[in-house]
């Protein structure tokens, strides 16, 4: 089966239902890296990701650049993240994604800790920095491959307007859209490990 996993960072936010009709309409499945200070914000609509049987993520409580950052603010931004999520969402989340991709043995080390291991990405829109829905669209489908991990944010509008042409053409070229943890064959992710 050729299966790609989209992926979004840095939600829940006030466009994420819109993302979420879409993906129900199409019958297709994502993976959210969630920000606690937002899921603070809209623990309905984090708690409305999960419930939609979409794999749910840690992406820090307020998204710093966790190599810059002590072990100790590090382990906070987990935990808070890890605590916020679980309350909102009623799930254990086994997975994280380092803000902006930095991490370093350390990082990773510290979230093994938590119990978590580090989803990447195969290829990148730059959604926040284009936010131009054509070009967004244009950049999934240059970066589609199977097992491609794509990264985009349900925060920008662009991304959210581009989906349904997004999903149509990907399901055109006979890809699944499915989450990460399907995307690994459903084995459990492995705390400490980065993935893909």
């Amino acid at each position: 089966m050729k299966c790609i996993a989209l992926t979004f960072d840095d939600g829940p936010g006030k466009r994420t239902p819109a993302l979420l009709d879409v993906l129900r309409k199409e019958k297709a499945k994502a993976t959210f890296f969630l920000m606690g200070k937002h899921v603070e914000q809209f623990p309905d609509i984090a708690r409305k990701v999960a419930a939609e049987g979409h794999a749910v993520g840690n992406h820090t409580y307020g998204h710093p650049s966790l190599t810059s950052s002590s072990d100790h603010e590090i382990l906070d931004e987990l935990r808070l993240a890890q605590t916020v999520i679980e309350d909102a969402t009623g799930r254990r989340v086994t997975m994280f994604r380092p803000p902006y991709g930095h991490t370093d043995e350390r990082v990773l080390r510290l979230a093994g800790e938590q119990g978590l291991a580090q989803v990447m990405w195969t290829g990148t829109t730059l959604d926040w920095k284009v936010r131009d829905a054509e070009r967004i669209r244009a950049a999934v489908l240059r970066l589609a491959r199977r097992d491609a991990v794509i990264l985009m944010h349900d925060v920008v509008p662009q991304t959210v307007k581009a989906m349904p042409a997004i999903v149509r053409a990907l399901k055109k070229r006979g890809y699944h859209l499915v989450t990460v943890p399907t995307l690994l064959g459903g084995k459990r992710l492995e705390a400490g490990v980065s993935y893909p």
